[in-house]
């Protein structure tokens, strides 16, 4: 997941590449922590934006670069999100970071209505790192299988993925429209701040 962190690097009038510049050796301090907002004020401008709530706080995080389906997101706290499609790929702020994720083959939640009926198995790595960049606090390569279903819930398409591996264990859980199949909250596992839940505010162009 290089290719996001040097993205990080990259972003134009972003305050965030000496951070980000620090958790690849570039710098010995720590890494900031993201402040939480004390208001979540939904943007009137149109800008894409999520609502982001974690164990200790909850921000508003807009779109600041898109390539594709990747896509950067940042809090006025701090609080950085990548996200490939609905999921998220990379974090920054938080005490733990999740430094890089990968998976093995196409991604189910891509169509996640065709789990209806059926369970996919997923291959995934993961690479953790705490803010104070401490050697002991670095997990790289967390190999994960996950089991992947989804069932109507409601109005929605509630895709559950049951992870394990490495010691760890734990359930994202995705809200999609059974429509469309596009992805609108999910609860999602990063690392030891636990799980982050997004919720589209304002959604972004294809």
């Amino acid at each position: 997941m290089r290719p996001l962190l040097l993205l990080l690097l990259a972003l134009p009038g972003c305050a965030m590449p000496g951070f980000m510049g620090k958790a690849l050796g570039l710098g010995g301090e720590s890494l900031p922590l993201a402040e939480p907002d004390t208001s979540l004020p939904a943007p009137d401008d149109g800008t894409p934006a999520l609502r982001l709530r974690w164990a200790k706080g909850q921000a508003v995080a807009l779109l600041i670069e898109q390539h594709g389906e990747t896509r950067m997101w940042r809090s006025a706290g701090g609080l950085v999100v990548a996200t490939d499609g609905a999921r998220v790929t990379a974090t920054a702020g938080l005490r733990e970071w999740v430094a890089g994720s990968r998976i093995d083959g196409p991604d189910p939640l891509d169509e996640p209505r065709s789990l209806l009926g059926r369970t996919a198995t997923l291959r995934r790595q993961m690479d953790l790192m705490r803010a104070d960049r401490a050697p002991q606090g670095m997990r790289f390569g967390l190999f994960l299988t996950c089991r992947v279903s989804a069932a109507p819930q409601g109005q929605a398409l509630l895709v559950s993925e049951q992870c394990r591996g490495g010691g760890t264990a734990f359930t994202n859980r995705y809200w999609a429209d059974p429509a469309t199949g596009g992805i609108w909250r999910s609860e999602q596992w990063v690392g030891e701040a636990g799980l982050l839940r997004l919720e589209v505010v304002t959604p972004p162009s294809s």
